[in-house]
């Protein structure tokens, strides 16, 4: 049946790509961002964590955490290899072969076998999955992921800023810089708007920054977040909504309800949302995190979706 009049079709939500992202952190709780060039399709002049879209081509059926550790690799140069590893090639061939990986012009499967890498996918701790939403033309469902560097064998930089000049297939320039940053230090640079963050990584920095105090890692810290990975937390699969009836124009900003919100299936009072004020092309210039909840042990699993197997 035709639509009458001026009755406008609204076009079907894009199918959200998946995709997965590794937060690195190092032995000085820094955490690696790659910073996205501003002409990027996706979270452009965005700070963000490395990753990328699962590439049936390159990934097949390793699973996200192979994706997870390739878009790293390809982003900002870090590789991370299973402890065993006997031998890592050298900075000539790691930079040869992320140049010719990322342009589509090498396998990463294949590059492992020549020089017998084994990735450790194992060092991987799921920390929440989120969905884009469905207004949104350019949408994905992304698995994030903590690493330790010290629980792992790394080849690239592991701390301080790095310059990238990696081209795409197209020519551009997909990040333009990497470089380890306390999580705390990121909020602040974000809340004198020195960078630019979305919700979803403010969501997670924030998260980290409460556990990963001080300039060292610890056995302690490293134990709260694999607590949180493989708890109610890890499994959360975010579906952030605009709240019903807040007044964008009126306030200046617009307000991210999440599942657990007593909005969202969540117990009266209970508050999982965020405040986003957003500035020119869509990119959020402020963000206000309201959770008024422990995450260790106050989660409520039924307001929450089962994680999609990606």
């Amino acid at each position: 049946m035709q639509p009458q009049g001026d009755a406008k079709v609204r076009a079907a939500p894009a199918i959200p790509r998946p995709s997965a992202s590794v937060i690195v952190v190092n032995s000085q709780n820094e955490i690696l961002l790659v910073h996205r060039n501003p002409k990027s399709k996706s979270f452009a002049n965005a700070h963000v964590f490395p990753g990328g879209n699962y590439d049936e081509e390159q990934d097949g059926d390793q699973g996200l955490g192979f994706t997870a550790i390739r878009e790293l690799f390809e982003e900002s140069g870090l590789l991370l290899v299973h402890p065993s590893t006997s031998k890592m090639p050298g900075n000539s061939e790691l930079d040869a072969a992320r140049e010719a990986i990322h342009a589509q012009k090498r396998m990463f499967r294949d590059f492992l076998s020549q020089y017998n890498l084994r990735l450790n996918t194992e060092s991987l701790l799921p920390f929440t999955q989120w969905i884009t939403p469905p207004a949104i033309p350019r949408r994905f469902h992304t698995q994030f992921y903590v690493a330790f560097l010290s629980e792992t064998s790394a080849a690239g930089f592991s701390q301080g800023d790095k310059e990238e000049r990696l081209p795409t297939p197209d020519g551009g320039q997909e990040v333009i810089a990497a470089r380890f940053v306390h999580p705390q230090r990121a909020l602040e640079e974000f809340g004198a708007k020195h960078i630019s963050l979305f919700p979803p990584q403010f969501y997670l920095l924030t998260t980290l920054a409460g556990i990963l105090k001080g300039t060292e890692n610890t056995p302690d810290q490293r134990e709260r977040v694999r607590t949180l990975a493989h708890g109610a937390f890890g499994s959360m699969v975010i579906n952030p909504r605009p709240l019903p009836g807040h007044d964008v124009k009126g306030t200046g900003y617009q307000v991210l309800t999440y599942e657990g919100d007593e909005t969202r299936g969540g117990s009266p009072g209970r508050l999982h949302r965020s405040k986003v004020w957003f500035g020119p092309g869509g990119a959020a210039v402020g963000v206000a995190l309201e959770r008024n909840f422990d995450v260790f042990s106050e989660i409520e699993p039924h307001a929450f979706s089962k994680p999609a197997r990606l």
